[in-house]
């Protein structure tokens, strides 16, 4: 299972993207997008949103 994003939330600040270590997320336009197959459930990206748009 991937980490649940909340497109609504995202502001594309893009931190979780440079804070996952197995580049699982990436911009696409000005929102996150999540490679839920590549995805380990770490949880670092959770951590490392500002505006909470990341859940697990």
């Amino acid at each position: 299972m991937a980490v649940n994003l909340d497109k609504e939330k995202c502001i594309g600040c893009a931190a979780c993207v440079d804070t996952c270590p197995v580049e699982a997320l990436e911009m696409d336009g000005d929102k996150v997008k999540v490679d839920e197959d590549a995805c380990v459930d770490c949880g670092a990206c959770v951590d490392s949103c500002p505006v909470e748009a990341l859940s697990m």
